[in-house]
């Protein structure tokens, strides 16, 4: 995509600012979220190309701080077209509501919200630990009949749109929207429930690991954990990840397999985005 960019504005923009133009950019909707060159003109020259090149795009925002905080949100800045943060997202036959700007979503983890739906049998019962807008809530519930998803976040924005979320797709009968502190609804309601934890939050994924566990039931379970990973070309982030999740796993004694491990993209320069689905024995 940027060889296909970068040619469209080979005469558009001067060399320097060509190359800063990044190699992808997020499309929620028909909203296009971009890191944009500095300058505000080039700025508006990449945003123009893009809204050229994808028809149905409405909305350009420049992403202008990393996703922070508990709430994971990240600062936005208008380049062009209307000024909403709200999208309409489609993927896996389900639709979403989402703020690109006030609670998190990314569409780069389409490929893992299917990829975990088509393992989950019916009567399942799954803790999604946080569970943003609900995509992964949502696309369980629809690929497995009678699961029962709790679904949490402590965003209450996310919150909200999940709940609409639920609405929309008509699995109110499958998901339970939570609002607050996964470690805490789980430690104090959702202790010994669950065949199967979802920790797609990569920033607290080692520290609410020994809570995860306590939310599988008695039997074997399953923890798909998320993490981000450093890693120079003579390292391997998926062993990264192993090795740490490893060293809590043994403190908290219990038996363990990791039953399948990948990298899910690439974040930055040496930084990756790995998952572990770690069976679990107690």
């Amino acid at each position: 995509m940027r060889v296909r960019l970068r040619e469209k504005l080979a005469n558009q923009l001067p060399p320097d600012a060509l190359s800063r133009v990044y190699s992808s950019f997020d499309i929620v909707g028909d909203i296009a979220i971009i890191k944009a060159p500095s300058n505000p003109s080039d700025a508006q020259i990449v945003a123009k190309q893009i809204m050229e090149t994808h028809k149905k795009i409405r909305t350009v925002f420049s992403q202008t701080s990393p996703v922070e905080n508990t709430h994971r949100i990240r600062k936005l800045t208008l380049l062009l077209g209307e000024n909403t943060t709200l999208a309409n997202h489609r993927e896996a036959g389900c639709n979403f509501k989402v703020d690109v700007e006030k609670c998190y979503f990314s569409p780069r983890l389409s490929h893992e919200h299917l990829r975990i739906a088509q393992q989950i049998s019916t009567e399942e019962t799954v803790v999604n630990m946080f569970a943003g807008v609900g995509c992964f809530s949502v696309i369980i519930a629809k690929t497995a009949p009678k699961t029962k998803v709790y679904s949490i976040d402590i965003n209450p924005t996310a919150y909200q749109l999940m709940s609409e979320n639920i609405q929309i797709n008509n699995v109110k009968d499958s998901v339970y929207p939570l609002l607050g502190d996964s470690k805490e609804l789980v430690e104090t309601q959702l202790q010994g429930t669950a065949d199967r934890v979802l920790m797609p939050l990569p920033e607290l994924a080692l520290q609410y690991l020994p809570t995860a566990v306590s939310a599988l039931k008695k039997t074997n379970g399953l923890i798909h954990y998320y993490d981000f990973e450093h890693a120079t070309r003579q390292e391997n982030p998926v062993e990264k990840t192993q090795q740490k999740v490893a060293e809590t796993l043994d403190k908290l004694g219990v038996k363990y397999r990791f039953k399948y491990t990948r990298i899910v993209r690439s974040t930055g320069p040496n930084w990756y985005q790995t998952v572990l689905d770690i069976q679990i024995a107690h």
